[in-house]
């Protein structure tokens, strides 16, 4: 069974991004495993802490996983601090870490019109840079998303359904 790690850009429990995630993860039912990176825990990014043991199971999770889903919020034109924080604590060793030739697709989410496109533009940016692979895609992103959460769910059909489609791609992809 394909093991699926997400990893949410945003740390609010009631937050538009873990809603999509909770969407996702209904959709796909048992066609998959799903699970959820914990970022929050993590302290800033510092070479000289050494081993930090959330950080050891934070790259257990990643390397663990067939693939990454990212959904994020879009914070001030980029991405959330604490998800660009997460990444940096995983990325090395530069260009061999647990993220190089790691499967990736990328979900934005925001309460503008414009739905993330710049924080998912950025994230991929990111992530090719670590030379993950990033599944190729029409853009998932979630303009007004807020407005569309019900019950801790993201509860828009039309979004739903591309974000599903998109994903059992992303899923036969492996």
């Amino acid at each position: 069974m394909t093991n699926l790690l997400f990893v949410i850009g945003s740390l609010r429990a009631a937050s538009a991004s873990m809603a999509t995630a909770r969407a996702i993860v209904d959709q796909l039912g048992a066609e998959v495993s799903c699970s959820f990176a914990d970022i929050g825990g993590l302290p800033h990014y510092n070479a000289d802490l050494g081993e930090v043991p959330e950080v050891t199971h934070l790259i257990k999770q990643l390397h663990e996983a067939d693939g990454l889903v990212f959904v994020t919020p879009e914070y001030n034109y980029s991405i959330p601090g604490v998800l660009k924080n997460a990444i940096d604590w995983a990325s090395r060793p530069a260009f061999d870490s647990v993220f190089k030739d790691k499967k990736c697709i990328v979900i934005s989410v925001s309460g503008g019109s414009l739905g993330g496109v710049r924080a998912q533009s950025h994230l991929k940016y990111i992530l090719n840079g670590m030379l993950a692979q990033t599944y190729t895609c029409k853009e998932i992103v979630i303009p007004m998303a807020s407005a569309k959460i019900e019950e801790g769910k993201l509860n828009n059909t039309a979004a739903v359904d591309f974000i599903t489609e998109n994903m059992r791609g992303f899923i036969a992809s492996f």
